[in-house]
């Protein structure tokens, strides 16, 4: 049986409140198997002839008040293949723990510090868990960040002695998810990539650029040259017919909530208002070749 052999990552963030986990592997679609989180409970990543009971059963161990240390040790007392597997979870209060079985094959072994917990196996030596923790310690910015850059960071280090593969990440907070119907705030899977770390990099600056929550001075009114401007991008485009006057009438509005729509910028448009985020705009002028 093949087996996840990997590195990965899982972490808290108290401030936003969110769980994540991180993981790269030489494992087509790694992340499909490694990876659980759950607003609220915590994450797991299960690896090694990895045992996806783990994941669910961890979450609602969670879920109901046990700390991560107790949910290892419950999943392990009730495993007969302890010996093969390797585990890290942090808990809903970010309490971290990690197992790594003594069959795993070498290198393999973790990290566990505050609020995290770094895991890996068939690794090229213990650097990869080591400059891991010492990135996700020292990056700024966000939980997601902070997980590619340990990856990044075991990566360089190192990483996955047979090569890479396949990457991904996994953020939860509650009301996270897309229109805020669920807690997945990120899921982002390289699942077959030379270089799936950069890949996953990658996806992340995308993710933001059509998701994330622009900041209050970077909002600009749809009026005069900006006005204009628009107007001629949804003309070209044969969402406008009208003149280019620069006002923000009824038929601009319905022809950049269609041009906004196309280009999946919905989060960047405040159409009640009349507004447009900055990055929106950059990002419709490069498309639009204006």
């Amino acid at each position: 049986m093949n087996r996840p052999s990997t590195f990965s990552i899982v972490a808290y963030d108290p401030e936003r409140q969110e769980w994540g986990v991180a993981v790269q592997s030489k494992f087509l679609a790694a992340a499909a198997v490694v990876s659980w989180a759950r607003a609220g409970a915590g994450a797991v990543a299960t690896q090694s002839y990895a045992n996806t009971s783990y994941g669910p059963r961890a979450l609602e161990w969670m879920a109901q008040g046990l700390s991560a240390q107790e949910v290892v040790a419950r999943l392990i007392a009730e495993d007969e293949g302890r010996a093969q597997r390797q585990v890290g979870v942090v808990d809903a209060q970010g309490n971290a723990a990690a197992y790594t079985g003594e069959g795993c094959l070498a290198w393999a072994g973790h990290m566990v510090g505050k609020h995290y917990a770094c895991q890996g196996n068939i690794l090229v030596d213990e650097r990869t868990v080591q400059a891991m923790a010492e990135a996700f310690e020292t990056t700024r910015g966000e939980l997601a960040e902070r997980l590619v850059a340990a990856l990044a960071a075991g990566q360089a280090a190192g990483g996955d002695r047979r090569g890479q593969q396949s990457a991904g990440l996994l953020v939860v907070r509650e009301g996270g998810g897309y229109g805020g119907f669920n807690d997945r705030y990120i899921d982002l899977r390289v699942d077959d990539d030379p270089q799936p770390v950069e890949k996953l990099r990658q996806l992340l600056e995308l993710h933001h650029l059509y998701f994330g929550t622009p900041r209050p001075e970077d909002w600009l009114p749809i009026e005069g040259e900006i006005a204009r401007e628009l107007q001629r991008m949804a003309a070209k485009t044969g969402w406008y017919r009208g003149p280019i006057h620069g006002e923000y009438d009824a038929a601009t509005r319905t022809a950049l909530r269609a041009l906004i729509g196309v280009e999946n910028l919905e989060e960047r448009f405040r159409e009640e208002e009349g507004l447009i985020d900055v990055l929106a705009l950059k990002v419709l002028r490069q498309r639009m070749g204006a």
